[in-house]
């Protein structure tokens, strides 16, 4: 018996570590990183425009590149003239970004609650939290999917609301046929490291607002008015005005260049997502402890894979047990209505959010993760539970 134990503990040992997300790059995106700094041109320039023109062509209709996804929600926010003393809509159940962005422009996040099957923005529950101070609706796309968008848009029509979505973790799902980003207000995405295409960092504002991409482009070059078309053929502006606050929020050509290659190989980036979530909800559609989350993998293209596990009650030892087995696992995301900067002295309480959120696990996804790692993953969960 204790020779079979150390034989166990020695194949755990020598076991690859299942990461819970990771970049996947190959030697194409090496290439392009190695092609500009050939170029010695590090910065805005030929590479961000196009990049931008194969997003623009992806969701057929303009895109604009920024430093990260965060600064793509502000900078939304902020040219839809949203400011000090106003109140945007937003799910508490999202990552700190949601809200990093609306108080970046000086208004007030307001946290709403979620749906306790889809963990999207309970539209019921934010429409109780609208006041005259209400000027925007911030779903988030946790997870990959939407919701019901439809819905999204007639209440904001109905309040006059501008609709900004935090489709960062939606790069690539549908909706009734129509790619996310294609259509509505404004959708905001995400290149970071670990999302569905990467750029090392990054993001992007799509719209068909010309209002809104004119004041974006001027907005991530510190204001400077059409500065975008100067370094994209690799010159700047030296004599220059600016009317508005900007900041320094603009893509490099190091980014885009690995973005450029990612987008590319998106398809094959999606399928294996897609294809290792509908293996999750198969393994654990008959276990009562463990729920899955309501998504349509067919269209929704998933960033993370999230179970709730009902009566979890120490999710750190479930960690720390499957990381001795190589697997990593973590949860998203914090309340931010739990945070002390977003803790509201009175608030009308987030009930779904706060059960939920303490029997949520996310598990290992991404394009490197096999259908072995899933099965083996579920079978060490399965025996902890």
């Amino acid at each position: 018996m204790a020779t079979e134990t150390c034989a166990l503990a020695n194949i755990i040992e020598t076991r690859r570590l299942i990461r819970l997300s990771k970049s996947c790059l190959s030697d194409t995106e090496k290439q392009a990183v190695m092609g500009v700094l050939d170029r010695e041109h590090l910065g805005m320039g030929a590479e961000v425009q196009l990049f931008e023109e194969a997003l623009s062509e992806f969701f057929g209709r303009p895109a604009v590149c920024v430093i990260n996804g965060t600064a793509a929600l502000h900078l939304a926010l902020q040219v839809c003239g949203i400011s000090s003393g106003q109140e945007v809509l937003v799910p508490s159940l999202t990552y700190i970004a949601s809200f990093q962005a609306i108080s970046a422009t000086g208004a007030k996040p307001i946290a709403c609650d979620i749906n306790p099957n889809t963990l999207l923005l309970d539209l019921n529950d934010a429409e109780k939290r609208i006041t005259e101070k209400t000027r925007a609706i911030m779903p988030v796309h946790y997870t990959g999917d939407v919701g019901d968008l439809n819905a999204i848009y007639t209440f904001g029509k109905r309040y006059n609301l501008r609709i900004i979505e935090d489709a960062a973790h939606a790069f690539g799902t549908n909706y009734e046929g129509k790619r996310v980003g294609s259509f509505g207000d404004i959708s905001c995405f995400s290149f970071d490291g670990i999302k569905n295409i990467t750029s090392g960092e990054g993001g992007c504002v799509v719209t068909n607002d010309e209002d809104v991409l004119r004041k974006v482009r001027d907005a991530r070059l510190l204001g400077v008015k059409k500065d975008s078309d100067k370094r994209y053929s690799g010159k700047r502006s030296w004599d220059f005005n600016t009317t508005e606050q900007g900041w320094r929020y603009h893509m490099s050509n190091i980014m885009a260049a690995i973005g450029i290659e990612q987008l590319k190989r998106f398809s094959e980036f999606a399928t294996k997502r897609q294809k290792l979530a509908k293996r999750y909800d198969l393994l654990f559609n008959a276990n009562p402890l463990i729920q899955t989350i309501s998504r349509d993998y067919n269209i929704v293209v998933p960033h993370i894979y999230v179970v709730r596990i009902i009566g979890m009650n120490d999710r750190k030892y479930i960690q720390k047990e499957l990381l001795d087995k190589r697997i990593q696992v973590g949860y998203h995301y914090q309340p931010n209505h739990w945070l002390s900067l977003y803790k509201a002295k009175s608030y009308k309480p987030l009930p779904v959010t706060d059960t939920v959120f303490p029997e949520l696990l996310t598990l290992p996804l991404h394009p490197e993760v096999s259908e072995q790692d899933v099965d083996y993953i579920s079978a060490e969960l399965k025996i902890l539970i």
